[in-house]
Formats: C-alpha cells, sequence, structure tokens
C-alpha cells in the first residue's frame, strides 16, 4: 500500500458537485492499493498514518512534531487513489500493480474501518471509484509518502522515478 500524507487545515471530496466528506485540522492521505497487499499492509499503513508526529504539542512549549493526528484531536480524511500505483509506459500509464477494483473496493473499506477504530468520530473518506474533486489547505505545506513495500524509508518519488527510468527508452519526442 501506499500513502501521500498532508497535513491539511482543511480538505474536502466533492462528488458531482456535492461534498461528501470534509475535515478540519488534520491529515489528507491518499491511498493506493496493490495487487499484491495483504492484511500486513494496511496494518502497517494504518498504524503508520494513526501515530505520524505531525503536529505541535501545546504542553510542551509547541514543541513541533510531537502529537499524531489522534492525539492532538485533529481528523484524517481518507481518498483512494489506484493512481499511486501507475507505471509509464512510453506516455501512457499502466495500472496493471493496482488491485483489481472488486477486490480493492473491499479491501479499501476494511482500511478505513481499522483507520476509524484508532481514531473514532474523526475519520472520513472519499467515494471509492468515483471521480473526485479534492480540496485542501496543506499546512506547512508538510507532505509525505509511505509505502508498505518499504517501511524503514525511502519515498514515492524514488519509486516513480524507477518506473520512469524504466521507460525512457520507450519515449518519442
Amino acid at each position: 500500500m501506499r500513502a501521500v500524507v498532508q497535513r491539511v487545515k482543511s480538505a474536502s471530496v466533492e462528488v458531482d458537485g456535492q461534498v461528501v466528506s470534509s475535515i478540519g485540522e488534520g491529515l489528507l492521505c491518499l491511498v493506493g492499493v496493490s495487487r499484491d497487499d495483504t492484511d500486513r499492509d494496511a496494518e502497517f499503513l494504518s498504524r503508520k498514518i494513526l501515530n505520524l508526529r505531525f503536529f505541535p504539542n501545546p504542553e510542551k512549549n509547541g514543541k513541533a512534531w510531537d502529537l499524531s493526528a489522534p492525539a492532538s484531536g485533529r481528523e484524517i480524511l481518507l481518498v483512494s487513489q489506484f493512481t499511486l500505483y501507475a507505471k509509464l509506459k512510453g506516455n501512457s500509464f499502466d495500472f496493471s500493480q493496482a488491485m483489481a477494483p472488486a477486490d480493492a473496493r473491499e479491501f479499501y473499506a476494511r482500511f478505513v474501518e481499522r483507520v476509524q477504530r484508532g481514531c473514532p468520530g474523526r475519520v472520513r473518506d472519499g467515494v471509492f471509484g468515483a471521480m473526485m474533486d479534492v480540496k485542501l489547505v496543506n499546512d506547512g505545506p508538510v507532505t509525505i509518502t509511505l509505502d508498505s513495500a518499504n517501511p524503514t524509508g525511502g519515498s514515492l518519488a524514488g519509486s516513480l522515478a524507477g518506473s520512469v527510468a524504466g521507460s525512457v527508452a520507450d519515449l518519442k519526442l
């Protein structure tokens, strides 16, 4: 599983011009599911999202990077994003690494429930499979990437760079 996690002042998701979810201060998480993901990947990603120390602690003179979203009373907005598993094929995209839609819908729903258990009443969700307009006010800006296949670090940018480098020979200018 992959996620792009952004600290936000506010975020919302619209479908067909209607707001379906919105949050105030907290985290916006774009979440992708690969065809190889298991419950272990979902557990890793949910644990990281729930425990990342993105927020200052007013009890410690505003110490930066000290509190998680649940510990600070902030909200989390999860948005399914299969394109996080895109690979370049020439100038087109290949989504074969993403989990099949029917399986991904169920897997993602279980993931959302897992995050909701860790932050009761403060987790919102987009609409799986819908064309969504995602709006946000990035706070900082602070944006990080998480990848359950590389739990100790690295970045999605590095993964994408590898995909791009593998496709450079196919580029036609």
